[in-house]
C-alpha cells in the first residue's frame, strides 16, 4: 500500500470518528452504547411504572433487547445503575446498528493506519531530522 492510500484511510477514519462524535456530542472519539443509541434517536426514559421496572431489571446490561410492551416491539438498552433505559423503535434500532458498523470500521481503519504510520516511521530510522540551508 502506498504512502497516498495510507494517508487517505487515515483521513477518512478520522472524518468517520468526527462525524460520530458531532452526532452524539462526544468530548473524545470514544463512543458508548448510550452515545450511540442516542444518536440513533432512542428515547431515554425512566420506568415509572412496576412493570416497566421488572422488564429493565431483567435486561441483559450493555447490550439491545427486543421487549413487547403494550402489543408494541421496542428496543430497550438498560441502564440499571441510573435506572433509566433506551427505548426506540425499529427505525431507530435500524439506526444504531448502521451507527455500530460505522464505529466498528472507523476503529479498524484508524488502528490500521496507525500501525501502518508506525511501521514506516520505523523504516525511515524512527524519526525527523531537520535539514538546514547551508550558505
Amino acid at each position: 500500500m502506498n504512502m497516498l492510500m495510507k494517508l487517505i484511510i487515515a483521513a477518512a477514519a478520522a472524518a468517520a470518528t468526527a462525524l460520530l462524535c458531532g452526532l452524539t456530542g462526544c468530548a473524545n472519539t470514544a463512543l458508548n452504547n448510550d452515545n450511540l443509541a442516542i444518536a440513533a434517536g432512542f428515547k431515554v426514559i425512566t420506568p415509572a411504572k412496576p412493570d416497566q421496572q421488572a422488564i429493565l431489571a431483567k435486561l441483559p446490561k450493555n447490550q439491545v433487547s427486543p421487549v413487547m410492551y403494550d402489543g408494541t416491539r421496542y428496543y430497550v438498552i438498560p441502564d440499571s445503575l441510573n435506572n433509566l433505559a433506551y427505548v426506540g423503535g425499529p427505525a431507530q434500532y435500524e439506526a444504531y446498528q448502521k451507527l455500530r458498523v460505522a464505529k466498528q470500521l472507523s476503529n479498524e481503519n484508524l488502528e490500521a493506519a496507525q500501525m501502518n504510520e508506525d511501521a514506516n516511521w520505523g523504516a525511515w530510522g524512527g524519526g525527523v531530522a531537520f535539514v538546514g540551508f547551508r550558505r
